[in-house]
């Protein structure tokens, strides 16, 4: 960039001043939205960190470290795709530069007429089509060759800034995709073609949650302490449900493909807290299967419609917790329309 700089201060100060200006406004933009992005990744930490002291579990299986790999690869393959969209349109300012570095003299000549009040056109219209009037107006002043040069040298300017444009239309979509995909509590169809079991061997499918006005599902896994201790909880909440129309399921992701230990221990441990619920198993590689490897606080509880959409956000924490369990039955009362 210093370069550039370089470049288009030896060339002119009104080049130089867009050049600056587009530049210093990108730079301040990216620097803003790289610390926005630093305080959502230190706030989740604290957050989960504090969750997991008080009323929660992390991860503690391999299938954690896994899924934290795949969201480090997926994270810095988006910021590797945002660099090279920068390079390239560094690059193409570059190219831009060098037109003027090969026919500086010429080049000279046009900007020396133009005056201060011209510099707003630079920003407000099309560069090219700004140096092309500045051209125009004063053509009687340039010989017929340095016109020539002037048009060609505007022509293909005037390419590479169609090229920028399309550059800085996919930097801001991918902004954009970034800022959504970061936001928490918006996946949707999660379960829209669920297929998985039960903890019997039973085959279970979308149907399931179709039957449902709502069904309450439970993330968890054997070896969190809050979330067994909310079992018989849930258990209670189911029978609640029932009446209401809606179910509660299990979904415990040490079982999950079909993992023969994992379901024994699971169905160990339900039948000693005197949860009869549903419990279901999937393959990880599922729709679900992704979106259960991707919870790094546990117990999470979501609400699900009939057509397999998660409602409203994710609800942590433990629902033996009487504050935590009106909370949740409020969410579920707004769910299936009861006050």
């Amino acid at each position: 960039m210093d370069f550039q700089i370089k470049n288009r201060m030896t060339i002119n100060k009104i080049k130089l001043i867009k050049f600056k200006g587009r530049f210093k406004i990108m730079k301040n933009k990216s620097i803003r939205m790289n610390l926005i992005r630093l305080k959502k990744v230190i706030a989740a930490v604290l957050v989960i960190s504090i969750f997991f002291v008080f009323t929660g579990c992390g991860k503690s299986s391999d299938s954690a470290a896994t899924e934290n790999k795949k969201q480090k690869a997926a994270s810095t393959a988006d910021i590797s795709s945002s660099d090279e969209l920068n390079k390239k349109r560094d690059n193409l300012y570059q190219q831009e530069n060098q037109f003027f570095a090969d026919h500086k003299n010429v080049w000279d000549k046009a900007f020396s007429f133009m005056s201060k009040n011209t510099a707003g056109d630079a920003q407000s219209e099309n560069y090219a089509d700004f140096l092309a009037s500045t051209v125009e107006a004063n053509k009687d002043s340039f010989s017929e060759e340095e016109y020539k040069t002037l048009s060609k040298d505007i022509e293909k300017i005037r390419g590479i800034e169609e090229e920028i444009a399309k550059v800085e239309k996919k930097i801001a979509a991918a902004k954009s995709s970034n800022s959504a995909s970061s936001e928490s509590g918006e996946s949707t169809g999660v379960f829209h073609d669920f297929k998985g079991k039960d903890l019997d061997g039973n085959d279970v499918d979308s149907s399931f949650f179709s039957k449902n006005k709502v069904t309450v599902v439970n993330f968890w896994f054997s070896g969190c302490k809050p979330c067994v201790g909310e079992l018989s909880k849930l258990n209670e909440l189911n029978e609640t449900l029932k009446k209401m129309g809606g179910e509660v399921v299990g979904i415990n992701t040490d079982t999950l493909d079909n993992n023969e230990d994992g379901i024994k221990e699971a169905k160990e441990i339900l039948k000693a807290q005197g949860a009869s619920y549903k419990n279901l198993t999937f393959d990880s590689n599922s729709t679900v299967g992704k979106y259960a490897g991707n919870i790094m606080a546990f117990p999470t509880t979501v609400l699900v419609d009939k057509d397999g959409n998660i409602v409203g956000k994710p609800f942590m924490g433990g629902i033996d917790d009487q504050s935590n369990y009106d909370k949740l039955m409020k969410q579920i009362k707004s769910a299936i329309g009861q006050k």
